[in-house]
């Protein structure tokens, strides 16, 4: 491997152990971040916090331009503007005065180890002791209903206690698992929170996942972070569903049956009962639905997403 220091420089002339944070939020977006929750909770903390820049990697090794165009502008006859990539360690302070890191930017598509390698070590050299991730992954739970996350993490205690939702899956790989990884075979810490947003509403912006995101990250890192911002929007936003779902039956009693799904596994949880394949195709509990009647929730986000979508383009 390559020297993992050349990947990166220092933006500051500040001696680095006087930039020390105990915190290091990992946010390196393109693989998955449903509702748009990473990008709205690193926007958030960048328009209401102080930040500087520490340092910057060299994308130029890292990013594949062809798949992921850079965009440019034409102005009538020449070019005149160039948005370059930028993958950037920023240095937050809270509401309290609390420093912490944030590594921002698209996510490499080469050098994974030296990648990690090279975040690792200037993480170590600032004195970090805890990376932390926050994303939105598509659930089939209904937006009316209260926000939930999945934790993971690289000790017992930083997951503390979490009820698993998925089993031994094999998926498609990222850097900030990556990460993780690594630090838990170093002996680092590490913990993600992966915040369940409605499989219907994954493409477009949801605040709610944000703002349910920055509590998880606040309360882990033990950070003072500012949500007024956050909750207007998810209010909002939430008001702005709420008055598309109201113009059809058709798209209520689908977020109804998802609420049905959601309040019976939710019964399930607090009597200790552990659902399985066989009873989530048997629960119908409530309001008059029976289980022949509950649509699956592939077929529950494909309907009420057209149906969203159509509304948007005018069609109702």
């Amino acid at each position: 491997m390559q020297d993992p220091t050349t990947l990166y420089r220092l933006e500051t002339d500040t001696d680095v152990a006087d930039l020390r944070a105990s915190t290091l939020i990992v946010a390196l977006g393109g693989f998955l971040d449903a509702g748009h929750t990473q990008r709205l909770l690193v926007e958030h903390l960048l328009r209401t916090l102080d930040h500087t820049v520490v340092a910057t990697f060299d994308v130029d090794q890292l990013l594949d331009y062809r798949a992921r165009r850079p965009v440019m502008t034409f102005s009538k006859d020449r070019y005149t503007e160039y948005t370059d990539p930028s993958l950037a360690l920023y240095r937050l302070v809270d509401d309290s005065g609390t420093p912490f890191f944030l590594l921002w930017g698209p996510e490499p598509d080469y050098q994974w180890e030296r990648v990690a390698a090279a975040v690792i070590g200037l993480a170590r050299a600032l004195s970090v002791e805890l990376f932390v991730s926050v994303y939105g992954i598509p659930m089939a739970v209904p937006h009316s209903r209260p926000i939930t996350s999945t934790v993971h993490g690289t000790t017992d205690a930083l997951r503390d206690g979490a009820t698993p939702v998925f089993g031994t899956i094999t998926m498609p790989g990222s850097l900030s698992a990556l990460l993780e990884l690594r630090l838990a075979e170093q002996g680092g810490s590490a913990v993600g929170f992966a915040v369940h947003v409605p499989h219907y509403l994954a493409q477009g912006d949801f605040p709610a996942g944000a703002a349910h995101g920055l509590e998880k990250l606040a309360g882990v890192a033990n950070l003072d972070l500012p949500p007024a911002a956050l909750e207007l929007a998810a209010a909002d936003s939430a008001h702005a569903i709420a008055a598309e779902v109201a113009e059809s039956p058709e798209a209520a009693e689908i977020v109804r049956a998802l609420e049905v799904q959601y309040d019976t596994r939710l019964a399930r949880l607090e009597s200790g009962i552990t659902a399985t394949a066989e009873d989530d195709e048997s629960d119908g509990p409530a309001a008059g639905f029976d289980a022949a009647s509950l649509p699956t929730g592939d077929q529950l986000g494909a309907e009420l997403e057209a149906f969203l979508d159509e509304i948007r383009r005018g069609g109702h």
